[in-house]
C-alpha cells in the first residue's frame, strides 16, 4: 500500500482557536456589550462616588471640595427623624406585601402557561400577559384611576346596581394593597420569562415516570417541577431581597399626593423630596447610603441561607 502525504491544508490546526483569533471573531459581540457596560460604569459604579455627600453639608455651587464636612451628623439626624421612620415603615410593609403576593405570582402564571398544551394558545396568552410591562407607570396609574376612581367604571357599575360606591383611589387604608395589585398586573407576565425558561429544561421523562407510578398532577408539581426549578427560585429570591427597600419611585411619586405623605411616602420619594425639593442633598445622600447598606446586608444574608440549603445563590462564598 502506498502512503500519500496529506496536503498542507489538511494538517492545519483543528483545535480551539487562539485567544487573539477569538477576540477578533467576538469583536461584534464586544461592541454590542459596550453600551450596556458604559451604562453600568457611569450610572451605577460611577454614582457610588456621590456617597461622599452623605458626610458633607453639600452646597451645589461650592462642590465637594468647598462644602463643609459634617461627619455622621446626617445619620444621627436620620435615626431621630420621625418622617424618615414613617417612610421606612411604609417601604418595609409594601416590600413584604410584594414579597408575599407578587413574588409567587409569576411562578404560578408560568406553571399555568406551561400546562397549556396548544402552542398557539400559549403564545397568545403569553403575548397578552407581557403587554402591561411595556406601559409606563403614568398610563398604568391612569388606568387604575379610570377603573377604581370615584367616577370610575367600577363605581358606575355599582351605581347601576343600586349599591354604594367604594373609595379605592385616594384611600390611605387601601393604598398599599392597591400599589401591590398594580405591580402584579404590570410586571407579573414579564417576570414569568425566567420561570418559563427553567420549566422548559425540566426532563419530560421524569413527568412520564411519575405518571406511570400513579402520581397526580399535584404530586408531579411538588416532587418533580418545583425541585427542578428550585435553584432559579432561590436565586431570584436572593436578588429580590437585595432590592427589598428599592420598591420603585415613579409609581409612588404619581400617587403620593392623593393619599398624603403619611401613607404614601417611601424611601425613594423621601430621598427625592428631601434632596431635590428641599435642597438638603447631604441628608438625602445619607438616606440613600443607608438603603444601599441594608440592601447589601440582606443579599449577603440571603446568599448565606441559600448556601445552607445546598444552592449556589448569587455567588459562591
Amino acid at each position: 500500500m502506498v502512503m500519500t502525504q496529506a496536503p498542507p491544508e489538511a494538517t492545519a490546526q483543528t483545535g480551539p482557536p487562539k485567544p487573539a483569533k477569538r477576540r477578533h471573531v467576538n469583536r461584534t459581540l464586544y461592541l454590542l456589550l459596550l453600551p450596556g457596560l458604559l451604562y453600568f460604569l457611569v450610572f451605577h459604579y460611577g454614582a457610588l462616588f456621590g456617597n461622599v455627600l452623605a458626610f458633607q453639608d453639600w452646597i451645589p455651587f461650592l462642590g465637594v471640595r468647598g462644602s463643609a464636612w459634617v461627619g455622621f451628623a446626617h445619620f444621627e439626624r436620620m435615626f431621630t427623624d420621625p418622617l424618615f421612620w414613617s417612610a421606612v415603615g411604609n417601604t418595609v410593609l409594601i416590600a413584604i406585601l410584594q414579597l408575599v403576593f407578587f413574588f409567587p405570582a409569576p411562578l404560578a402564571l408560568a406553571l399555568l402557561l406551561h400546562s397549556i398544551v396548544g402552542g398557539t394558545v400559549r403564545k397568545f396568552v403569553q403575548s397578552v400577559v407581557y403587554l402591561p410591562h411595556f406601559l409606563s407607570w403614568v398610563i398604568v396609574v391612569a388606568l387604575f384611576q379610570h377603573m377604581l376612581g370615584g367616577a370610575g367604571v367600577v363605581n358606575g357599575w355599582l351605581a347601576d346596581l343600586g349599591v354604594g360606591g367604594i373609595q379605592v383611589i385616594g384611600n390611605p387604608d387601601l393604598y398599599k394593597p392597591l400599589v401591590v395589585a398594580q405591580v402584579i398586573w404590570k410586571e407579573c407576565g414579564w417576570a414569568t420569562i425566567i420561570f418559563l425558561a427553567a420549566l422548559a429544561n425540566v426532563d419530560e421523562q421524569m413527568y412520564e415516570a411519575a405518571a406511570i407510578d400513579g402520581a397526580s398532577w399535584w404530586r408531579r408539581l411538588w416532587h418533580v417541577t418545583l425541585p427542578a426549578i428550585r435553584p432559579i427560585i432561590i436565586l431570584l429570591l436572593v436578588l429580590r431581597l437585595g432590592e427589598f427597600l428599592s420598591i420603585g419611585f415613579e409609581q409612588f411619586f404619581l400617587q403620593r399626593q392623593s393619599v398624603g405623605a403619611e401613607a404614601g411616602e417611601v424611601l425613594d420619594t423621601f430621598v427625592y423630596y428631601t434632596g431635590f425639593a428641599s435642597g438638603d442633598f447631604g441628608y438625602a445622600a445619607a438616606v440613600g447610603l443607608f438603603k444601599g447598606v441594608i440592601g447589601v446586608a440582606l443579599i449577603y444574608s440571603a446568599n448565606k441561607v441559600a448556601h445552607r440549603l445546598g444552592e449556589q445563590g448569587v455567588y459562591k462564598s
